[in-house]
């Protein structure tokens, strides 16, 4: 029979394949299935104590609702922006990253880092600056996915790539399983957002 544990990365494994596909294609649903997804992970790193991912999983289920509300209003900037051919189909709105939330993010993602894992230490978290950058990482991976960014892509494959070391130092094999593919699929996005994105500001 199945342990509750394995049961539960399994599912997180299901659900995040579905969650990828839908933001390689840009679709809203992503951010119901990310919702889900969410949840799951969530109880799923607790378990584990790695308290740095859950949070971060706990960030994800509130950032969902403005990432909707984000890629709402970039659709309907694309409206006036784009050719009505290029309205539909498989076109992917993106919008400029500029110089200074390039510099904030950094920053921000930095500091973060060093701030959460010194309190994840106090925790007792086993892997307290890995789960760190990993939840930092995430959440301007996220932040910059809700924005639209095509750059978005480089922070998820860096952070996928530090997921998968977590997880093999915790023995979560199935967790490993996912982030490869997040990052097998991080990489394939970035080339399709090139090829179908189009600027909408």
């Amino acid at each position: 029979m199945v342990s509750p544990e394995v049961f539960m990365q399994i599912f997180t494994l299901l659900t995040g394949v579905a969650y990828v596909i839908l933001e390689i294609r840009q679709k809203n649903l992503m951010w119901a299935v990310g919702v889900v997804t969410g949840i799951a992970a969530m109880w799923v790193f607790f378990r584990q104590g790695l308290y740095a991912s859950f949070g971060l999983n706990t960030y994800y289920l509130f950032v969902s609702f403005w990432g909707l509300w984000q890629w709402s209003r970039t659709k309907r900037l694309a409206k006036d922006a784009l050719p009505t051919e290029d309205e539909g189909g498989d076109v992917i709105c993106l919008r400029h990253i500029t110089p200074n939330v390039l510099a904030v993010s950094v920053l921000l993602a930095v500091a973060g880092t060093v701030a959460l894992s010194l309190l994840m230490e106090r925790f007792e978290n086993p892997m307290s600056w890995l789960d760190s950058s990993v939840a930092v990482l995430s959440a301007l991976a996220t932040w910059w996915l809700g924005r639209s960014y095509l750059e978005q892509w480089y922070v998820w494959i860096a952070a996928d790539c530090v997921s998968v070391i977590l997880c093999i130092s915790q023995g979560l094999w199935w967790m490993v399983v996912m982030y490869v593919f997040y990052t097998v699929a991080a990489a394939y996005g970035l080339v399709h957002w090139k090829m179908h994105g189009k600027y909408v500001d």
